[in-house]
């Protein structure tokens, strides 16, 4: 069974692409099988309860129902993005 993983960034377009793909890449080397939604910031607390994990490009001070939520700016920066993805991997491993 695959993880889900929502994807959040302003405009639910371009940030969290690039955000989604590493993620997948990651995942996909590491043998986790995941599948990813992107969608805007602002939609979030209406979507997510349906998700193991909750990534955001931008900051997020919104309800995630009990989701796991990961900062994934690094993954844009480059600055700390092997810790993000290792998170994220522990995050979701065994969903």
């Amino acid at each position: 069974m695959a993880a889900h993983i929502l994807v959040a960034c302003g405009n639910g377009i371009a940030t969290s692409t690039v955000v989604a793909s590493k993620i997948k890449s990651f995942l996909a080397e590491k043998g986790v099988d995941v599948e990813t939604t992107q969608t805007k910031l602002m939609e979030v607390p209406g979507k997510v309860e349906n998700y193991d994990l909750l990534v955001t490009t931008g900051q997020f001070e919104g309800q995630t129902h009990g989701v796991p939520y990961i900062h994934g700016l690094p993954l844009l920066t480059g600055v700390g993005a092997q810790e993000t993805l290792n998170k994220i991997y522990e995050t979701v491993k065994d969903k």
